[in-house]
Formats: structure tokens, sequence, C-alpha cells
């Protein structure tokens, strides 16, 4: 997988170019004053860092049920974004 280093600047004039890097697997990484500031992780990386984490720390940090049931409201009851024109 190639890794590309782009600015913040860069990513955020051109967000579109930055999704199709990544849609051909690329790996971008954002610089910030010549250093990573953040590499992007795969979902699968992401599992397995948050499955690290808690084996760390000895517990899994789960949702309060109270707000994760908000949360699946507002996405079951969503409605399309349908922007108002202008006159």
């Amino acid at each position: 997988m190639a890794q590309v280093h782009m600015t913040e600047a860069e990513v955020s004039g051109d967000f579109a170019a930055v999704l199709r890097k990544i849609g051909r697997g690329e790996e971008i990484v954002v610089d910030r004053n010549g250093q990573p500031e953040r590499e992007p992780r795969t979902f699968s990386e992401l599992i397995a860092l948050a499955e690290q984490r808690e084996k760390e720390r000895g517990f899994a940090v789960t949702l309060d049920e109270d707000y994760a049931a908000d949360i699946e409201q507002i996405v079951r009851e969503r409605k399309p974004w349908t922007p108002r024109s202008w006159e």
C-alpha cells in the first residue's frame, strides 16, 4: 500500500482527491509543521487498537444504554437533507 504525505492545507483544499486516494488503497498521512499529525487507520485496525486498549485497562468502554438508544432513534428517524434553494 502506498503512503502519501499531505499537508493540512492540501487535505482541506481538495478533500475529494484525498477520498479518491484512500479509495485506491493509499494511506494518507497528514503532516503539520513537517511532522505526521495523524495516520488514518482502517476499521479493522481501529477494532484491534480498541481491543488492545481494553486489555491494557482491564475493562471495555461501553455506551450508556440511554445514549445508545437516543442515537439509534436519531439514525432511524433521520430524513434526507433537502437544502433550500436561494431566491
